[in-house]
């Protein structure tokens, strides 16, 4: 298996909630300082830090944990799946599946070839929350500046290329168990950012956030339908990493 879960880590794990709760998420599991919400595609993670928070040790210096988005999956079988991604990537040179032993347990770290590191952890339980809005899917993006390679370090994982309207260095991937994944190019290190999908109505969604009090916005694009609503992270972190706005995309015809 393969589903889409980032991990949120924020100090405003409330405002977090309703946001999800208004999109249509459900949560499926309630540890405290660490939740987790269902969309009908996909899933996210919170995680509870104190406000302002930083990494610990000097890989931290300088970062902001609170209110940063961690890329990351969900599989079966972590052994299978380390094999079976390092065994595709025999082709292209690489093996970038790793089991290690983390602070949150066993699980498997992939690293891309522009260093970009994130784990894949193993399903604390599998089925998606049939309660959750069935149009909304959660969508990660691993922005780099090695677009090609960080693609085909998808595929090897058993994510699915899905018909993009454009012929460039972007491409987009779903999981099978769930969620979409992005890749887009970038300058700099890479990193990871967080967003979501709807197949539906973007103007009833739209008018169902604002109901629920939330400050968005709906605007017509050259590759689509967007609504923008404010991130709840922005009100105390207007620095914070995924922005002031957090976007939902109408999802492209054909994919």
């Amino acid at each position: 298996m393969l589903r889409v879960r980032p991990i949120h880590y924020t100090s405003r794990m409330d405002q977090w909630e309703r946001l999800l709760s208004a999109l249509g998420m459900v949560r499926t599991v309630d540890d405290g300082d660490w939740q987790e919400f269902d969309a009908g595609s996909g899933r996210l993670a919170l995680h509870r830090v104190a406000a302002g928070a930083h990494p610990g040790g000097d890989a931290g210096a300088g970062m902001v944990l609170d209110g940063k988005t961690d890329f990351g999956v969900e599989v079966g079988d972590l052994a299978e799946f380390a094999r079976r991604t390092n065994a595709a990537g025999v082709e292209d040179g690489t093996t970038p599946a790793e089991l290690v032993s983390a602070r949150h347990g066993d699980t498997c770290r992939i690293t891309g070839e522009d260093g970009f590191g994130f784990f894949a952890d193993k399903a604390a339980h599998g089925a998606q929350c049939a309660d959750a809005d069935p149009a909304l899917a959660v969508v990660e993006v691993w922005f780099t500046p090695d677009a090609a390679a960080a693609a085909q370090t998808l595929r090897n994982m058993g994510a699915r290329l899905r018909p993009a309207p454009d012929d460039d260095e972007t491409a987009d991937f779903t999981a099978k168990n769930g969620g979409v994944l992005m890749v887009r190019p970038a300058g700099g290190t890479a990193r990871s950012g967080l967003g979501f999908e709807y197949t539906g109505d973007l103007s009833a969604l739209r008018d169902r956030l604002a109901a629920a009090g939330h400050s968005v916005s709906l605007t017509e694009e050259a590759f689509g339908r967007t609504l923008h609503v404010a991130n709840p992270d922005a009100t105390e972190l207007p620095e914070n990493p995924n922005g002031a706005m957090l976007w939902i995309s109408a999802k492209p015809e054909g994919a």
